[in-house]
């Protein structure tokens, strides 16, 4: 396939390719980047930075996954979250208790739920988020190049170095205390500069991704009423809700990697210095996987799909990201029993020229918010 930029690329969709390809670092190398980036504002064959861990492969991303781990990635950890993801979900809905809508529930409700909790996770305090929603929002554009993305970057690297660099000498129980700690105890001590840039992914990442998925999950539930009320009647398929809708909606654009040896996948062969775009929507609806898999079942048996990746290179925050999502679909259906579509589906303007998918805006209305509890 040639892609808009002129690369050419194999296009690898199957489930058991696909998982083939981001499990093998030997013959596939993260190093080209993400398929939705190089289209926009990132070269494949730019130069891998310092502290550009999502590019790096091997001992090298290891030595960054090391960090992130004991901060986010365990469940232990993920499960100390719980109560600060419940109280922020409760509160934004008791701010809209007063109202009954329309009301944009991507701007009002998922995007400072997503945003709150990354920052609350970093402590970072609420009047400076503006800079990592600023520059999540660059990232993300399909029309900023890479100079302007550069410039977005510049004052949320400077406030994170500051941060990162009070919070080595000063440790709290922060996501940024804990990594800077175990940074420090590593074999090969993560730089002040490499501890910054996972700080700015994990912002950015945080800011848009799971709140894309939670919009675009509640619109595919509002557009079925059947599984709503199975959800709203049951909420403890929150977890498997969650997982039916990343693997149905996936909202990544996918993922590039380049061949480092000379290789063959599926039968065809690939040369080395070739670029794989590895399509993750299409693999979570490969039928030979998921059988009916257009179709969204909140009681579908788990499978393991790939709207989080997998192998090496899994999202750092995909505990975190279900939480969030698992969260939001136990208490937002009982909350809000009678939550409909305040304009007709087809009025509904999806989000273009972006890495992250979904809708732009998700006009909703209701009778009443119930009380928490």
């Amino acid at each position: 396939m040639a892609c808009p930029t002129g690369i050419e690329a194999w296009l690898v969709t199957r489930y058991a390719d696909v998982r083939e390809v981001l499990g093998d670092q030997e013959r596939f190398s993260a190093r080209s980047g993400q398929a939705g980036h190089v289209l926009l504002n990132q070269p494949p064959d730019a130069g891998v930075e310092e502290g550009d861990f999502n590019r790096m492969d091997s001992a090298d991303h290891l030595r960054f996954r090391r960090v992130i781990a004991p901060a986010i990635t365990t469940v232990k950890r993920t499960e100390l979250f719980r109560p600060l993801v419940q109280r922020i979900t409760d509160d934004l809905l008791d701010e809209l208790a007063g109202e009954t809508g329309p009301v944009d529930l991507h701007a009002r409700f998922a995007t400072p739920l997503t945003s709150s909790v990354i920052a609350e996770l970093l402590d970072v305090p609420p009047g400076d988020r503006v800079l990592f929603r600023n520059a999540a929002r660059a990232l993300f554009d399909g029309h900023v190049e890479a100079d302007e993305l550069a410039a977005a970057n510049v004052p949320l690297y400077a406030y994170l170095a500051e941060l990162v660099a009070r919070r080595v000498q000063e440790p709290g129980e922060d996501v940024i205390s804990v990594m800077a700690a175990r940074a420090r105890a590593a074999d090969q001590p993560l730089t002040q500069l490499e501890l910054t840039k996972v700080a700015a992914s994990l912002l950015a990442a945080g800011y848009d991704t799971t709140a894309g998925m939670i919009t675009y999950g509640m619109l595919a539930l509002l557009r079925d009423p059947d599984q709503l009320a199975i959800l709203r009647d049951h909420p403890a398929l929150a977890p498997n809700a969650a997982e039916e809708l990343v693997r149905l909606l996936s909202t990544g654009n996918g993922l590039m990697r380049v061949a480092t040896v000379d290789t063959e996948l599926a039968g065809t062969r690939i040369a080395a210095g070739d670029y794989v775009v590895v399509a993750i929507q299409a693999a979570d609806h490969d039928p030979d996987r998921f059988p009916e898999p257009e179709r969204l079942d909140v009681t579908r048996t788990r499978a393991a799909h790939l709207g989080f990746g997998h192998g090496s290179h899994q999202c750092p925050g995909q505990h975190i990201a279900r939480l969030e999502l698992s969260t939001v679909l136990a208490t937002l259906p009982r909350r809000i029993p009678s939550l409909r579509l305040a304009v007709p589906f087809e009025e509904i303007q999806f989000k273009k020229d972006t890495v992250v998918l979904g809708p732009v805006a998700l006009p909703v209305a209701w009778d009443e918010v119930l009380p928490a509890g």
